[in-house]
C-alpha cells in the first residue's frame, strides 16, 4: 500500500474537509476518489473540472439552505402546535419558494448541459 501525501493551506483544508463530510466520507477517502476519478480521465478539460466544481457547490449550498429552512419549519410546527404564534411562518415559506426558484434553475442548466462557468 502507498500513502501519498499534499499539502494545501487552511482555506483548501476547510473546503475538503466539508466536501468530504458532505458526501458522509473520511478526508482520506475522499481525496483519494477524487483524485482517481481524475486520474482515469486525463481528457477532461480544466473548463469541464470547473463546471463540475461549480455545480457541486451549487448543490451543497442548496443542501445547507434546505436543512436551515427545515430547522426553522420544525420550530413553526412546534410553535404551532403549542398554540403559540409563529410569526416566522410567512418568512420561512418565501424561503421555500426561492429555494425552489434555485433548484429548478440549477436542474434547468444541468439537465440542459449548460455548466456554470467557473
Amino acid at each position: 500500500m502507498h500513502q501519498p501525501s499534499c499539502r494545501m493551506n487552511d482555506d483548501e483544508y476547510q473546503l475538503l474537509a466539508r466536501a468530504a463530510a458532505a458526501c458522509n466520507m473520511s478526508i482520506a477517502s475522499y481525496l483519494a476518489r477524487a483524485a482517481l476519478k481524475a486520474a482515469r480521465n486525463l481528457d477532461r478539460t480544466a473548463a469541464e473540472i470547473a463546471g463540475e466544481r461549480e455545480m457541486l457547490k451549487e448543490l451543497f449550498d442548496l443542501r445547507i439552505a434546505l436543512n436551515r429552512i427545515g430547522n426553522n419549519l420544525n420550530q413553526v410546527a412546534a410553535a404551532l402546535n403549542s398554540d403559540e404564534p409563529a410569526p416566522q411562518a410567512t418568512a420561512i415559506l418565501a424561503a421555500v419558494d426561492r429555494i425552489s426558484l434555485r433548484v429548478d434553475a440549477f436542474l434547468r442548466r444541468y439537465l440542459d448541459g449548460e455548466r456554470p462557468a467557473a
